[in-house]
């Protein structure tokens, strides 16, 4: 039989992965179960996954299965199924990954540092409005998850002048020259009384879920900002709102919700300082993701 490669999400559309795939794999049939296509009747058949959170139970319907292909750096939107076949989970690994993070992280963090959004408002009522200028070194970034694209922000953030600090769930070696590290819970609460702005990239964990909340918020200086590029269930929504409200953070800058797409009737969309992006930190292009899963299938022959 033919190789059947399955494009897989309940959040997003996987039809901008077909001319890669179909370029890639010519002799393969490819299906998709997406937002906007259900083609169910060959899941006996399928050998491959790539996916960007699959339905829960799909995968367990697919006798064939041989490999589990993220389209992104992360699984745990793979994982959280319980119910997964004993198969090979593959993330993507890819050095222009990091440079599209560094730019977002880049980009949000000076955003909310140097008041860009008042500016925009400004010029919008064709106003003339100046405002203080905080030189970097006088602004305290955190970065909360020191992976490789934690550790690669830190690296941009350092080359701009920024003092850099960095948390994660236990020690890192390797860390940039710079990075005042901690680890653990014990340190947690020191990490975040120096971040001026709070990164989080961290994975998706038991522990890391709602890790965003009016408790740590609590522990943040006051008015600081808020940059999630890591999970939307990462964040308490209501929590945040609230301390937008009291003035405990000044701006966030949201790039992962629980739903995606953000629903047109969500309060994030209109709130003055929340600055909504969708999904689009960093992303891996088609042909790096289909050649991926090329080398990874070879692997597992």
């Amino acid at each position: 039989m033919p190789l059947n490669i399955a494009l897989v999400s309940d959040q997003i559309a996987m039809d901008y992965l077909r001319p890669a795939f179909s370029a890639r794999f010519p002799q393969a049939r490819l299906h998709r179960i997406d937002t906007e296509v259900q083609e169910l009747d060959a899941l006996a058949d399928i050998d491959a996954v790539v996916c960007w959170s699959p339905p829960i139970g799909l995968l367990a319907r697919m006798p064939r299965l041989r490999l589990i292909q993220s389209v992104g750096a992360g699984t745990d939107h793979i994982t959280r199924d319980t119910s997964l076949p004993d198969v090979p989970i593959r993330r993507i690994v890819d050095a222009e990954m990091a440079a599209g993070m560094n730019a977002y992280v880049a980009w949000a963090v000076v955003h909310g540092q140097r008041h860009m959004g008042g500016f925009i408002e400004s010029q919008r009522r064709a106003a003339w409005e100046e405002s203080p200028v905080v030189p970097p070194g006088r602004h305290r970034v955190g970065i909360a998850g020191l992976g490789v694209l934690g550790q690669s922000a830190a690296r941009a953030l350092l080359a701009i002048g920024y003092p850099v600090r960095g948390w994660s769930r236990s020690p890192k070696s390797g860390l940039p020259e710079g990075v005042e590290a901690f680890h653990g819970d014990a340190a947690r609460a020191e990490f975040l009384a120096g971040c001026d702005t709070l990164v989080c990239l961290l994975p998706l964990t038991e522990d890391t879920q709602n890790i965003l909340n009016a408790g740590l918020f609590a522990q943040l200086p006051r008015g600081a900002r808020l940059v999630n590029a890591g999970r939307g269930a990462q964040l308490v929504q209501d929590d945040l709102l609230a301390a937008l409200e009291s003035g405990q953070i000044a701006s966030a800058v949201l790039d992962a919700f629980v739903e995606e797409p953000l629903p047109p009737a969500h309060p994030f969309w209109h709130h003055p300082r929340i600055t909504v992006t969708p999904h689009i930190a960093t992303r891996t292009g088609p042909e790096a993701i289909a050649r991926q899963t090329e080398d990874n299938l070879a692997q597992l022959r």
